[in-house]
């Protein structure tokens, strides 16, 4: 049995790691073929040779990123689908927002991306209603 320290190491050999990039483009292509199946197949084959690819290409992790910003709910299904501890923190967050009432921000990707919103943009918090009340009666 390996532990986790050593299926990593075994993970980030090269070989293994250009074995798993070429494997997953492989099924990327096969997956139109297996979509004229009947059935979900060539769904479920891309989004495994999807995750190879994205596991292994710097490349492809950056596309990846750019298709994310551009089609913000796409992005959303797919990390979903990949089973990234990224899209559970995104999709709380984006509940959270939507429980406040701030959906959309200006300056604030909808998607909940890893990005700081530039504070003079942001609008300024509700004031205290007792402070307001102390102020109306001076």
């Amino acid at each position: 049995m390996f532990t986790r320290a050593q299926w990593r190491a075994f993970i980030d050999h090269p070989v293994v790691e250009w074995t798993m990039f070429v494997v997953g483009v492989l099924l990327i292509l096969v997956s139109p073929v297996l979509g004229a199946i009947p059935g979900p197949g060539g769904i479920v084959v891309f989004g495994v040779g999807l995750a190879m690819v994205l596991k292994t290409s710097r490349w492809a992790r950056r596309r990846y990123v750019k298709f994310k910003r551009w089609q913000p709910k796409a992005g959303r299904w797919t990390d979903w689908g990949l089973r990234r501890k990224s899209a559970a923190r995104r999709e709380a967050l984006r509940k959270q927002r939507e429980e406040l009432g701030c959906n959309t921000l200006p300056g604030v990707p909808a998607a909940g991306d890893d990005v700081t919103p530039d504070p003079a943009i942001l609008p300024t918090p509700p004031a205290d209603p007792k402070s307001l009340a102390a102020k109306a009666g001076d």
